[in-house]
């Protein structure tokens, strides 16, 4: 089970082990939390400038959610259907019904009744700082964290995880090799310290599938500048998926390349 805050965020940190374990066999199960009211509207109409209609861009993300499940191969799209709290700092943050603002316990308890449905294994989501402070992803977080504490019923919880040492690498290749890296901006705590990082899987059979599940979010396309990279690029960044472990129930080696590490006959 991967719980994630907006139609989209399924892809970049976990389409990848979703393709493979779906393909495996592996019951798969996509949470999303919001309808992703704040994203671009048509002709890249920004939230909060006239002509952004947040109900018709929460209709077309969850319509190109859809089609990225299809391409994951997916077996359960849950949607909690809370409202885009849209980043932090933005008015948006004060709406009563944003994500932000729901009351922990009402969303754990909502999440804990799909984990008490599907009795995942393993679930994995963000880790205490959303990845970036995203106010929808550090709600992700925490209703994931009380939902599997006061159930008790996943073996593994793991943390998405983007290696600092790769993407710095990555930044350099890309404006090395004259790629427009206008705005695209990259703090200095950005990423997971390597030494955090627990496990890394090997995801290159479905780099593919995953930069398709990427552009079925087209919506979003001016949002996402990893389609806007070289081929031989992407398939760097695409090829793996890291996370760091929070919690195992069962004996697991230090260093993993799956999830399931522990858990297999």
């Amino acid at each position: 089970m991967a719980v994630h805050a907006h139609p989209d965020d399924e892809v970049i940190g976990t389409g990848g082990i979703l393709a493979k374990y779906a393909a495996e066999g592996i019951r798969t199960v996509l949470v999303t939390c919001t309808n992703g009211e704040q994203g671009d509207g048509p002709g890249g109409v920004k939230p909060g400038d006239p002509g952004h209609d947040a109900e018709a861009v929460a209709q077309r993300r969850l319509a190109e959610l859809r089609d990225s499940v299809g391409h994951l191969g997916i077996a359960h799209l849950e949607l909690l259907g809370y409202r885009d709290t849209g980043m932090d700092g933005w008015e948006t943050n004060a709406h009563p019904e944003a994500f932000g603002n729901v009351p922990l316990e009402k969303a754990a308890a909502r999440l804990g009744e799909l984990m008490e449905r599907y009795r995942p294994q393993v679930v994995v989501t963000y880790d205490e700082t959303g990845g970036y402070g995203h106010p929808d992803h550090i709600q992700a977080h925490r209703i994931a964290m009380a939902a599997a504490e006061a159930t008790g019923i996943p073996d593994k919880v793991y943390y998405t995880a983007v290696s600092r040492d790769r993407i710095r690498k990555l930044f350099d290749f890309m404006r090395s090799s004259g790629m427009d890296m206008d705005g695209v901006d990259l703090p200095e705590d950005f990423g997971t310290p390597d030494e955090l990082i627990t496990t890394v899987v090997d995801v290159s059979p479905y780099v593919d599938v995953k930069i398709k599940a990427l552009r079925a979010h087209e919506s979003q396309g001016e949002n996402i500048f990893l389609l806007r990279m070289p081929q031989d690029a992407q398939h760097e960044v695409f090829a793996t998926e890291s996370f760091t472990r929070h919690l195992s129930k069962v004996d697991a080696p230090g260093h993993e390349d799956d999830l399931f590490a522990g858990l297999r006959d």
